[in-house]
């Protein structure tokens, strides 16, 4: 199995084998379930359809309470697609959990940053101000200074750093270490931070 969704439950730490205290990441992974399967007849490709999350059947719009009723399970909130190569090993209904992470080392994490609204060039460039009050300016210490010539091209270059919304985007992090994996309460411990707040979603792949 490619991948594995979870929720961001917070940080702690624990101590390892030679007694150095490791920040550590928990993640409820799972249980998630196979709710369709691409295939390259059919769709053009292969993948793993997978969702997690119960919801009431209120929540739920009738074209999703028919496409989980195919898959025979009850409506869930999150739906992600792992490409994968199935063959067969992999049936619509399936109940994938955290125990496939039993053998995996290490994982690559994506979530959503926290949002942080607009933003000054100092707080999302780290631009340095300009230093001390001279030539005869006194309130600008935090302003990004000049965005180019006026006479020619007459116009600011795209990718030019500005202030402006910052966070809030998609991360990803790779190869966190599996720390601990504790299958009866779905959870996995990673070494070092996972992007977005407690209780946002986070994709796991491996």
């Amino acid at each position: 199995m490619p991948g594995l969704i979870g929720k961001k439950i917070g940080m702690t730490s624990v101590f390892g084998a030679d007694g150095k205290n490791i920040p550590c990441t928990v993640i409820e992974a799972g249980p998630c379930v196979v709710t369709q399967l691409r295939t390259v007849e059919k769709d053009g490709y292969e993948a793993v359809q997978l969702a997690y999350d119960e919801i009431k059947e209120i929540h739920a719009s009738a074209p999703q309470l028919g496409h989980f009723k195919k898959a025979g399970t009850t409506p869930k909130r999150k739906l992600v697609e792992f490409p994968a190569n199935f063959e067969g090993e992999i049936k619509l209904g399936d109940t994938i959990s955290v125990d496939v992470l039993n053998d995996v080392k290490f994982v690559d994490v994506v979530g959503t940053s926290k949002g942080r609204g607009f933003q000054g060039v100092v707080h999302r460039y780290h631009f340095a101000g300009v230093g001390g009050a001279t030539h005869g300016q006194h309130n600008r210490l935090r302003k990004p200074g000049s965005l180019g010539a006026s006479s020619w091209p007459s116009r600011v270059f795209p990718g030019m750093r500005m202030g402006g919304h910052m966070g809030n985007e998609r991360v990803k992090v790779f190869n966190l270490e599996v720390v601990k994996v504790i299958p009866e309460n779905n959870l996995l411990v990673v070494k070092g931070s996972v992007p977005g707040a407690k209780g946002s979603y986070v994709t796991l792949e491996f």
